[in-house]
């Protein structure tokens, strides 16, 4: 199924009607996207409003359903508002942040986020389902006239057997195998990419899980904060995601006593080590959750950025780069990384990307340039992981503040 949005009256050219048919009837255009996620989008509608010809491609664009990706940083906002489509985190009942609540063993920190001078406003990030922000995102993109939206199953590169050249991506339709072609050819689909193994020369490490459940008209012991629970066993997260639902997120490592089969798997887990360990009023919330049993994990993964090599081919989204989401900093890496991207690919310097040589050396820029962000999210995520993960965390050698002391200035990304 391929979708288009109308062209808006007296917006219609004779140059983008017939792209637009390009798209439609001829499966071309100046780009390919692999994924309607976070990424996905943002880029399907940047580009298409600098008038590139946008093909999208995914497998279904029924409201994804997924625990992770609810928590979205000031620095994401930002950026969001940087590409325009800040009104994507209106009307899905999102939740403002507003900072961290951050207790060790009882003992509560409250760390909101730092404004950038006094005379600023406060900066905010925001909490919502991750489905209803993709939804929106896929709004903009059916509404954005240059982009294409095709429902199908990606299933292989197209490539120049000679050159190595990536032309477009092979697909199946509904049981029929068809080709979409761009001079640029986008794999954003997502952590478990099955196009990375080809062309990135990391694989992804797994030290955890997150366990997550909704919790229902919970109270948190702070209102609009990301609450990290640290005690002796694994960080507990939690946020509010909309009017009368929480998220909780249990961090199980692998091969932990407490959660093994032997001692009753990780429903027994939660009961017994995670119950305990949550603020009272959190408690009955939880205690129902995981007794009604809609229990679900995704995998904690660490993947360090790899150097776009391959002509007509650019990996993005958690496809090229993921750290622990336990600084919820993944969707603000991904549209910072749209924003570089934009600058970089613009008309102005890359007129045509069929200019393989330029986009290359664009690309080349794009690596080095992204890591003024996004190394910054991925060192202090993995760092901070590790260290609430010890198990000894602090030896006692100072107390809970002082060991927050220049936090603050870090967790405003």
């Amino acid at each position: 199924m391929a979708t288009s949005a109308a062209l808006p009256n007296g917006h219609a050219t004779a140059s983008s009607i017939a792209a637009e048919e390009r798209r439609r009837l001829h499966h071309h255009g100046d780009v390919v996207i692999v994924g309607a996620g976070i990424l996905g989008c943002a880029l399907a509608v940047t580009l298409g409003r600098q008038r590139r010809s946008v093909i999208l491609l995914e497998a279904s664009m029924k409201e994804p359903d997924r625990i992770v990706g609810e928590l979205l940083q000031p620095g994401g906002v930002q950026a969001l508002e940087q590409l325009g489509l800040q009104d994507c985190l209106e009307g899905i009942d999102a939740i403002p942040a507003e900072g961290y609540y951050v207790s060790y063993l009882g003992e509560p920190v409250v760390i909101p986020y730092p404004k950038p001078s006094p005379s600023s406003p406060a900066p905010e990030g925001r909490c919502f389902h991750h489905g209803r922000f993709v939804m929106k995102l896929r709004e903009a993109v059916l509404a954005c006239p240059n982009v294409t939206v095709v429902e199908t199953k990606a299933t292989d590169l197209v490539t120049d057997p000679h050159t190595k050249q990536v032309l477009g991506v092979e697909c199946m339709t509904k049981e029929t195998q068809d080709c979409y072609f761009g001079h640029l050819t986008v794999v954003a689909d997502g952590y478990a990419s099955k196009f990375r193994k080809q062309y990135h020369n990391r694989t992804p490490k797994v030290r955890s899980r997150f366990w997550g459940l909704e919790l229902i008209d919970t109270k948190l012991p702070v209102r609009h904060y990301g609450h990290v629970l640290l005690s002796e066993h694994p960080p507990i997260l939690l946020y509010q995601i909309g009017t009368h639902e929480t998220r909780i997120l249990v961090d199980i490592p692998e091969n932990l006593p407490s959660a093994s089969v032997k001692n009753g798997g990780v429903k027994n887990h939660l009961r017994n080590v995670t119950l305990p360990s949550l603020p009272e009023s959190v408690q009955p919330a939880f205690l129902a959750a995981l007794e009604k049993g809609q229990l679900r994990s995704m995998p904690n993964s660490y993947l360090p950025a790899a150097q776009n090599q391959t002509p007509g081919l650019v990996i993005l989204g958690d496809a090229l780069n993921m750290r622990h989401p336990l600084t919820g900093g993944g969707m603000t890496v991904a549209f910072s990384d749209v924003v570089i991207l934009r600058d970089l690919l613009s008309p102005e310097k890359v007129p045509s990307f069929e200019d393989t040589d330029r986009v290359l050396r664009q690309l080349s820029s794009f690596h080095w340039q992204r890591k003024k962000g996004s190394s910054v999210i991925n060192i202090l995520a993995q760092a901070l992981y590790s260290l609430f993960a010890a198990d000894e965390l602090y030896n006692g050698a100072a107390s809970v503040t002082s060991k927050w002391e220049g936090l603050q200035a870090l967790l405003v990304f």
